[in-house]
């Protein structure tokens, strides 16, 4: 007898524009040439020397593959807290566990279109966390590659026109508005998230 799990199907929460959850679709699926507005989440890691967590998306991910971007990426599960869907998913891609998790930018918002159609569609509040422990181990399946590098050298990568994920590029200028130091960076209000977002976590 067989003792292969069957495949679970992940969903995403629909959005409407004002960041109401409207329903729920297969993860799969989702990202088209016709992607509705669905919530996600973005994290930069950074350790205690004001190093950032930088990584390549794999070269078969739907959505800009093989491409330079922040630590990670992904979508919470409908009805799972935000806070800890970030900290279940730089996990699974990174394998490390995250501490001193805050909110960044709770209302980011982008859409973006590959060279073939593919939409992505996304409200997508930005976490910033620390960690300082063993060195990451990528989940091929997610990550090709991950490298710490002084946030500043990021910085100036992306503004000297270094190839990146739209959302990273995109996000940088929200970040950059909040100082030169990430540590000093000044927490978002969980109030400002979208309605469908739930933000649970302790930010001390």
């Amino acid at each position: 007898m067989s003792t292969t799990s069957p495949m679970v199907t992940e969903y995403v929460v629909l959005v409407d524009d004002e960041g109401r959850a409207v329903g729920t679709s297969p993860k799969a699926t989702v990202h088209t040439d016709r992607t509705p507005l669905h919530l996600a989440f973005s994290c930069y890691v950074f350790d205690s020397r004001g190093n950032v967590l930088i990584t390549q998306r794999a070269g078969h991910k739907k959505t800009w593959p093989s491409v330079t971007t922040n630590s990670c990426c992904g979508h919470p599960a409908p009805d799972e807290d935000l806070g800890k869907a970030v900290v279940r998913r730089v996990n699974q891609e990174l394998g490390i566990v995250v501490e001193a998790m805050r909110l960044l930018l709770p209302d980011f918002r982008y859409r973006a279109v590959m060279d073939d159609g593919t939409v992505e569609n996304e409200l997508c509040p930005v976490f910033g966390a620390l960690y300082d422990g063993p060195a990451p181990v990528p989940n091929p399946d997610e990550v090709s590659r991950a490298e710490w590098i002084p946030w500043a050298e990021f910085v100036r990568f992306v503004d000297e026109g270094g190839a990146v994920s739209p959302w990273c590029r995109e996000q940088l200028p929200h970040l950059r508005a909040l100082g030169d130091e990430p540590s000093q960076w000044q927490t978002g209000r969980p109030e400002d998230l979208p309605e469908a977002a739930r933000y649970l976590l302790d930010q001390a």
